[in-house]
């Protein structure tokens, strides 16, 4: 086993034909420390959502740093009139990431992915470490994924 925290992630981003640069940043204990650690706006910043849907049937959602889920939209676009967030231990189960870390890249099971319409650019998504960036273009991002693009964000 690697004792590199975002190989799991790198590897799925290649088998995608994906392309990304694994950047180091410092250790951050706020959105603002995280961006610019990673020298990228705070919008740039996509944090990866792990949504619980029903026992054992999870989603992630992809919402620009410095934006939050708007939970009818969401509801709407995935068909279900119930949605939380799972606890730390109950997303590190369903994704083998901790949070802070977690990223559809490499992710212990291939849940859908919903992302919000104002990612674009190059941005930067967890890598499975709390150390690293893993910076990519989003619109070829959300492509390998298979990404359902909506408006889902305040």
């Amino acid at each position: 086993m690697s004792d590199d925290p975002t190989a799991r992630a790198r590897t799925d981003a290649a088998a995608r034909g994906l392309e990304v640069e694994v950047r180091e940043r410092p250790p951050a204990r706020s959105l603002a420390e995280a961006a610019a650690g990673l020298g990228i706006e705070e919008a740039a910043l996509v944090k990866t959502l792990v949504v619980r849907r029903g026992d054992d049937d999870h989603l992630f959602v992809l919402v620009p740093g410095d934006r939050t889920i708007a939970w009818p939209r969401l509801r709407e676009a995935v068909g279900a009139n119930r949605l939380s967030m799972p606890d730390a231990t109950v997303a590190l189960e369903a994704t083998g990431y901790e949070r802070g870390t977690i990223t559809p890249l490499g992710s212990s099971t291939a849940w859908p992915v919903f992302a919000d319409v104002r990612i674009e650019g190059r941005v930067a998504i967890g890598s499975g470490s709390h150390d690293h960036g893993l910076l990519v273009d989003a619109a070829a991002l959300l492509q390998a994924l298979d990404a359902t693009v909506v408006d889902l964000s305040d």
